[in-house]
């Protein structure tokens, strides 16, 4: 037997999410996204014509809105428009209802290439970072810091158009072969992820093992006690983790607790000499020697984050 739902049981499902403390819905209370409504306008009124007549486009809160989630669960365009189009709570972030038409991965990208043309995406993050402060949700406990891996698409290139591209230079077949180029990601690097071997049947320990992988890096500040990401840094693969710490990760300014936390890729003399500088102090999570030629940091579980989730992809990512 079909049962056929109505407007009110769509109603009861969103209160009951709100009665287990919705996140985004306290988002939507915490921050007016009205108020990037003339930024992002003017970022985009060169790529609107109404001249040119057609359906009208999606409105600019709404995509922007989809930006926010994906950068704060870590998802590619498609996966987030997926995720409005089928989640009650994100529908109802982004003031949408279940028979509306949602953004593909397709309108969000071309969105974020206009902002980044435009040079306001950046610019938009940290007003949306202040509007968060300014309604009260002040980093009070301190900052969290760590990397995460992106993979990109692997080229195959000979070893003297590695060379080049290394040099920061465009290897002299491809001038010429502008197709060509586009497909190729002249920015991302090869490094190497360590994984810890599989315990044997016997109970015999196995080494650690090596993964190579080709992409990117975001590094991201969160604060420790709502879980928000306060900065982040997008490099190549093969960045070290601890020279982003100089680079601005970390926001002493606004931050009412001194204490960072860190594993100890981000231990060194010039950071700590950085600390010292500004009275603050690096907590490191415990170092466990896990094989003869290396060390890594034990993953302890970082504690539960408020109503930000830690997992974060910047906004160029996808």
């Amino acid at each position: 037997m079909v049962v056929q739902h109505g407007f009110w049981d769509i109603e009861h499902r969103l209160a009951e999410l709100s009665a287990e403390g919705d996140p985004l819905e306290k988002l939507s209370a915490t921050v007016d996204f009205e108020v990037f409504r003339p930024v992002l306008e003017r970022a985009l009124r060169r790529r609107i014509d109404p001249a040119k007549g057609g359906r009208p486009g999606f409105d600019v809160v709404l995509k922007f809105k989809m930006l926010v989630l994906q950068s704060l669960h870590g998802l590619a365009l498609q996966q987030t428009s997926y995720l409005v189009r089928d989640r009650l709570s994100w529908m109802r972030f982004c003031g949408l209802g279940p028979g509306d038409a949602v953004p593909d991965a397709n309108t969000l990208w071309d969105f974020r290439e206009a902002l980044i043309s435009a040079g306001a995406l950046d610019d938009l993050f940290q007003r949306l970072d202040q509007a968060i402060v300014a309604a009260g949700y002040l980093p009070m406990s301190g900052q969290i810091i760590d990397a995460t891996l992106v993979s990109a698409p692997r080229g195959r290139n000979t070893e003297a158009e590695k060379s080049e591209i290394k040099a920061g230079r465009i290897p002299e077949g491809w001038k010429s072969k502008p197709a060509k180029l586009r497909q190729k990601d002249r920015d991302a690097r090869w490094t190497v992820k360590f994984s810890k071997g599989k315990t044997k049947e016997d109970g015999t320990p196995q080494g650690d093992i090596a993964i190579p992988h080709f992409g990117y890096k975001n590094h991201i500040s969160i604060d420790r006690k709502h879980g928000i990401i306060r900065r982040f840094i997008v490099t190549d693969a093969a960045a070290a983790d601890g020279a982003r710490l100089r680079e601005g990760l970390i926001d002493p300014a606004t931050n009412t607790a001194s204490d960072v936390w860190a594993d100890t890729a981000y231990r060194s003399q010039a950071n700590t000499r950085l600390f010292t500088a500004t009275s603050a102090g690096l907590r490191w999570f415990p170092e466990v020697s896990t094989s003869p030629t290396r060390r890594s940091a034990s993953r302890r579980s970082i504690p539960e984050m408020g109503w930000f989730p830690a997992r974060c992809c910047t906004p160029y990512g996808q």
